[in-house]
């Protein structure tokens, strides 16, 4: 899968888990953050997306640090999707 249908995913899986249906997908900049000042996404949110990325992709998310970097952006979630299929 090439990397903007790769983005194009993640970003669907995260209006439709997050219930974000006023969003569409290109209002949700790659490179932006998702919590915080971006999408304002919370840690349940994080929780809930991690599960579905590992449900949806088959890969793993792991916590603490390296889950922040993780979901820090759509970007960074796909080049980890993209780095544990490759594995």
């Amino acid at each position: 899968m090439d990397s903007a249908t790769l983005k194009l995913e993640i970003k669907t899986l995260i209006i439709e888990e997050l219930d974000l249906r006023d969003t569409p997908p290109y209002e949700i900049v790659d490179d932006d953050p998702l919590f915080g000042e971006g999408l304002g996404l919370d840690s349940l949110d994080a929780l809930q997306l991690a599960m579905a990325l590992e449900e949806r992709f088959g890969v793993e998310i792991p916590e603490g640090d390296e889950a922040r970097r993780i979901f820090s952006s759509v970007t960074a979630i796909a080049t980890h999707i993209a780095a544990e299929s490759a594995a």
